[in-house]
């Protein structure tokens, strides 16, 4: 009779955990994750969650979003948001003083942002779907992104693409489909709402 009852109770437990689903935002620096997260939050909980900036790496730490629940054709859908800083295979702190700032906080920011990418990766053992924001007016086939898709492929995890930044000339929808045609993607703007409702479509069958 203890067994059943330790049974019952573990079962219990692994639903409440499902109960609290993490759909992580995972990508390269400046694809628009932030941009992303905050639309999301601004939609559902009218607030945002991260800072955006023009600059590589404005998230250097993880920035987790509790309880937002969507809703979409009579169903609702409720998990915490989990916006990562951007992965890179390489961080050059010189890369940063064209942005104007100086060596010190140049420096700083490439280490924090570095620290970033390995806390980013190590949260991937929690996650439980992950959507993957690529800037959809860049080649699909770099050594980031393929790095990003092998370490999920690695892990099972469900992966919606988002192929952000569909509002600019040079956005190309179809490479992205190409160059990871093992996962479902969608076209969107992060920053200017377009195609959103479809997004919030596919996150229903993303993480059913």
């Amino acid at each position: 009779m203890k067994k059943i009852g330790s049974f019952f109770l573990g079962f219990l437990g692994v639903f409440k955990k499902r109960k609290n689903v993490k759909l992580g935002i995972y990508g390269p620096p400046n694809a628009g994750k932030s941009t992303l997260a905050n639309k999301i939050t601004k939609d559902w909980l009218g607030e945002e969650m991260s800072k955006a900036s023009p600059i590589p790496h404005e998230t250097r730490e993880i920035v987790v979003k509790e309880k937002i629940t969507i809703k979409s054709k009579g169903k609702e859908l409720t998990f915490n948001l989990v916006d990562t800083p951007g992965i890179a295979t390489k961080i050059d702190y010189e890369d940063f003083l064209k942005y104007k700032l100086n060596a010190k906080e140049a420096r700083e920011r490439a280490k924090e942002a570095t620290k970033g990418v390995i806390e980013a990766i190590k949260w991937l053992d929690n996650m439980d779907c992950v959507l993957v924001v690529l800037d959809s007016t860049q080649n699909p086939y770099s050594q980031v992104n393929i790095t990003i898709i092998g370490n999920l492929a690695a892990r099972n995890i469900p992966v919606l693409i988002v192929a952000n930044k569909t509002d600019l000339r040079k956005a190309d929808i179809k490479r992205v489909e190409a160059a990871f045609p093992q996962y479902p993607t969608i076209g969107i703007s992060a920053e200017k709402g377009h195609n959103l409702e479809v997004f919030y479509d596919n996150l229903f069958k993303l993480m059913k």
